[in-house]
């Protein structure tokens, strides 16, 4: 029987490169954001194929934290939307 706790190995390959990763995220969870990172990679380096891998792999970490703030941003005028809304009802 294995512990849910545990940490979960899994083998993803990332711009033809293969790498294992472990997390306690299911398994499909980490396939899915190992595909996801593949994805930007190849589209980066697509598009530039003079670029090193370092410097795809950076361009990507900069993409991907730049959604994740626009993500947040939006996140947090939701929040605050909601938050007026409620002072609103009473």
């Amino acid at each position: 029987m294995t512990n849910a706790s545990q940490p979960k190995k899994v083998q993803v390959e990332i711009y033809n490169n293969t790498y294992n990763i472990k997390g306690n995220c299911d398994e499909n969870h980490i396939r899915q954001v190992a595909n996801y990172v593949d994805k930007k990679m190849n589209f980066i380096g697509q598009r530039n194929p003079h670029l090193s891998l370092k410097e795809i792999a950076v361009l990507t970490s900069i993409n991907v934290a730049d959604e994740l703030f626009k993500l947040q941003n939006d996140y947090d005028k939701l929040v605050q939307v909601l938050e007026e809304g409620k002072k609103g009802i009473k």
